[in-house]
C-alpha cells in the first residue's frame, strides 16, 4: 500500500462514485477502477459494495478510512515541516554573545529575528571570545556577537551596527559637570581601558588619543567593556565605551558625549562560520543586514 493507493481510495470513499473521483483526480475511470481492485487483493477485503448511484463503502472500508485520513494529514504536516525548516522557518537557532552587546543591540536584533520567524527557538549561550571559534567550528552555535576583527580564513562576519563612543566617570569627577568631553580634556585621567590595548576596541580607544599626540594614562585594562564601567564606577578611573552602555545603569557613574570625534564607532559583528548552509543562519543574517540599513539610514 503506497500514498498514491491511499489517495485514490480517499477520492473514492468522499465521492462516492468511480466516475467523479477520477475527475477529481484528473485521471480516467479504468485505471482508477483497477487500482480500487488491486488494493482490495491486497488487503484481502472488499473496501466497497457496487449501489445504483456508485459505491459504498464496507465496515472494512469505513475503517481504513479513517486510518488513510490520518496518514494523509500525517504526511502533510511532515511535508510542511521539512518545507519550512529547508526555508530556516523552523529549527533551532544556537547564538553565542559576549560583552556589552547583550545590554542592548543583540537583543533587539533577536527580537525582530523572532517577529520574522516566529517558530524557530532561539537558545542564546554566554560564550567568551576566545572560545567562539571553537563554538562555530564545531557547530555548538551558527552564530556569535562580539567586537574583535576575525583574523580566520573560514570566519566570516556582517557589520550589525556602529555605536558612538561615550565617556563614562564616576559622579564626582571633575569632568562630570560638562555636556561633552573632548579626548583633550582625558590627558591627565587615569584610563581604563576596555577589551585590553591588543584588542580591536583597545586599539581605536588608543587611537584616538594618539591622533591627538597624547599618550594616555592607562591604569587598568580589562577584557570586556561591562567590567570596565564596573571599574568605572568603584572610582578607578575614567573609560571610553560603547553608547549601549547607558543601559547599564549601576551607582554613581555618569556618561557624557565624546566631543568632535562624530566619525569615531565601536563596531558590533556578526561572525559565523564561511561556507554554513544551514537556512537558520541565512535567515539570521539577512535580518542583521536589515536591522544594520535600518540604524544607518
Amino acid at each position: 500500500m503506497d500514498l498514491r493507493q491511499l489517495r485514490n481510495f480517499i477520492a473514492v470513499a468522499e465521492e462516492g462514485n468511480i466516475s467523479r473521483a477520477a475527475a477529481r483526480l484528473h485521471m480516467s475511470q479504468p485505471p482508477l477502477t483497477r487500482q480500487i481492485q488491486a488494493l482490495e487483493e491486497q488487503l484481502g477485503v472488499a473496501l466497497f459494495v457496487r449501489t445504483t448511484g456508485g459505491v459504498e463503502l464496507t465496515q472494512a472500508g469505513e475503517a481504513l478510512l479513517a486510518d488513510a485520513r490520518n496518514i494523509r494529514a500525517l504526511v502533510d504536516l511532515a511535508t510542511d515541516r521539512a518545507q519550512r525548516a529547508g526555508k530556516g522557518l523552523v529549527g533551532r537557532l544556537d547564538i553565542g554573545s559576549f560583552g556589552s552587546g547583550i545590554l542592548q543591540i543583540v537583543p533587539e536584533l533577536l527580537s525582530a529575528y523572532t517577529s520574522t520567524y516566529p517558530d524557530v527557538k532561539l537558545v542564546l549561550h554566554n560564550i567568551h571570545r576566545t572560545l567562539q571559534y571553537a563554538a562555530l567550528r564545531e557547530g555548538r552555535a551558527l552564530a556569535v556577537f562580539d567586537r574583535y576583527q576575525p583574523n580566520e580564513p573560514d570566519i566570516g562576519s556582517e557589520l550589525v551596527a556602529r555605536e558612538p563612543f561615550m565617556v563614562a566617570l564616576h559622579m564626582r569627577n571633575r569632568l562630570a559637570t560638562q555636556g561633552s568631553i573632548g579626548i583633550e580634556q582625558l590627558a591627565d585621567e587615569q584610563l581604563i581601558l576596555g577589551g585590553a590595548s591588543g584588542s580591536n576596541s583597545g586599539r581605536i580607544v588608543l587611537g584616538l588619543f594618539r591622533a591627538k599626540g597624547i599618550e594616555p594614562k592607562v591604569a587598568q585594562q580589562v577584557e570586556d567593556m561591562i567590567t570596565t564601567a564596573a571599574m568605572v564606577a568603584s572610582g578607578f578611573g575614567v573609560a571610553l565605551v560603547p553608547s549601549s552602555l547607558l543601559n547599564l545603569q549601576l551607582p554613581n557613574i555618569v556618561y557624557r558625549p565624546l566631543k568632535n570625534n562624530a566619525n569615531a564607532f565601536m563596531d558590533l559583528h556578526c561572525y559565523y562560520l564561511k561556507g554554513e548552509p544551514s537556512p537558520l543562519l541565512q535567515g539570521l543574517l539577512a535580518t542583521v543586514r536589515k536591522f544594520r540599513d535600518r540604524a544607518l539610514d
